[in-house]
């Protein structure tokens, strides 16, 4: 099963769990969905009208903490531990697995010194260590160790929920990038018909330079013939030519007689 089919699969679970449960049970539910290993999206799950109205009792702080899985980071987590319930290892991991997530939206290269501060690690092994053996295998992430440079170069990142007012901003930029991809087509489009049009005034070119040629071929061949014709004709009609020469082998010679 590939990684977005079991994460469909977790979230329609926990979806169906969240709408049949209310108040500690519901807590509870939050509480496995926050440390099950192989999900990272929570929006569904808020979503629920049951958990929603957690909000202002005394199971507001699982709410809270959902909230924190979907959005936030172990540094928002560090922030506001007063107002959340205390973690488990699993949810410690996954909250340090989210942020690494949260940091590659807005950068692909993330420098090692930035990580061991944001994630609490610290030393590079460590941190090597945690991205290869929790986010690179886990298939949340996937990129390149630069122990030269000292950082991680991200190729690849499962994205997270989207934050309140992150929507309309995400439609700007696809507004934005779908403005730049029209005007780069009509630009390939109009290379293209320039392209297009050059090309036949190439071959039209082409097709003169042909004819022409073609043309002084035939003129030369005449030329030659012309110059071929008149040189036999000037041998046949000269003087003493081949014709007068002939005729004076055949003729008779004429008997000398002796003088008185």
């Amino acid at each position: 099963m590939d990684i977005e089919q079991k994460q469909a699969d977790l979230i329609e679970h926990f979806v169906k769990q969240a709408s049949l449960n209310k108040g500690s049970s519901l807590a509870s539910i939050i509480i496995e969905a926050t440390s099950n290993p192989s999900l990272f999206a929570f929006s569904e799950i808020l979503a629920v009208p049951n958990v929603a109205e957690l909000q202002g009792t005394e199971h507001s702080l699982y709410l809270n903490l959902l909230r924190l899985f979907a959005h936030g980071t172990w540094s928002d987590y560090k922030s506001s531990a007063g107002s959340l319930p205390p973690l488990v290892a699993d949810q410690i991991l996954k909250l340090k697995q989210l942020t690494v997530l949260t940091l590659a939206e807005t950068s692909k290269v993330l420098p090692y010194d930035h990580l061991m501060q944001e994630l609490d690690v610290t030393n590079v092994r460590e941190l090597e260590d945690f991205l290869i053996n929790e986010c690179m295998y886990a298939g949340i992430v996937r990129g390149k160790l630069d122990q030269f440079r000292r950082c991680f170069q991200v190729l690849f990142a499962a994205g997270r929920d989207l934050r309140p007012g992150q929507l309309s901003s995400m439609i700007q930029t696809m507004t934005n990038w779908l403005a730049t991809s029209d005007n780069l087509l009509l630009t390939i489009q109009e290379k293209i018909k320039w392209a297009d049009a050059m090309s036949e005034v190439d071959k039209k070119h082409k097709k003169e330079v042909e004819d022409r040629v073609e043309e002084m071929k035939k003129t030369v061949v005449s030329h030659k013939a012309d110059m071929e014709f008149r040189g036999h004709e000037e041998i046949y009609s000269e003087p003493g030519g081949v014709m007068d020469f002939e005729e004076d082998r055949i003729r008779p010679k004429r008997r000398r007689h002796p003088l008185h």
